[in-house]
């Protein structure tokens, strides 16, 4: 609970830094908490807990065509799709869709590996965007978070199995 002691009493915070393809958005905490309460993963987090990911989320936009990750790079982000749709790019014959809710990047925080795929916005989008450091005490502080991401790391790779199968 020290993340998010931290952040109630404001002892906790950095400078935002700038995405690669857009600057972070100046949003206040309740437009974050309302980003928050539509994405799927963060649906059972109390509403301290929602301010206090508020808190260390930034939210970043990107025009289309921009690269939100390139694979093999290290990973030092997770992301959550706020609004818009990216593309995610395993090879040039493998890639997927992905639109408001769903995540990507926590494959490299958790493991310490490079990026395993690519993604391009697609559409406009808007991100909430959680930097390494913070993103692993959050699991810590948020056990639900980790269960839902080890339930959808699941479904990829079953998905990825049916498709080499197939």
């Amino acid at each position: 609970m020290e993340l998010v002691s931290r952040m109630m009493d404001g002892s906790f915070g950095r400078p935002p830094e700038e995405f690669e393809s857009g600057a972070p958005a100046k949003l206040g905490q309740d437009e974050k908490i309302t980003y928050l309460q539509r994405v799927q993963i963060f649906e059972s987090c109390s509403s301290r807990q929602l301010r206090a990911i508020a808190r260390i989320a930034e939210v970043q936009e990107a025009e289309a065509g921009a690269e939100l990750a390139r694979a093999g790079e290290p990973g030092d982000r997770f992301f959550v799709i706020v609004d818009g749709a990216a593309r995610i790019e395993v090879t040039p014959q493998k890639h997927g869709r992905i639109g408001p809710g769903a995540f990507f990047g926590e494959m490299s925080l958790l493991d310490g590996e490079p990026r395993s795929a690519t993604v391009i916005a697609d559409t406009a989008v808007r991100l909430l965007v959680i930097h390494r450091r913070d993103f692993m005490t959050l699991l810590r502080e948020v056990p639900s978070l980790t269960q839902r991401m080890l339930v959808t790391l699941c479904q990829r790779v079953r998905s990825a199995e049916k498709a080499a199968t197939a």
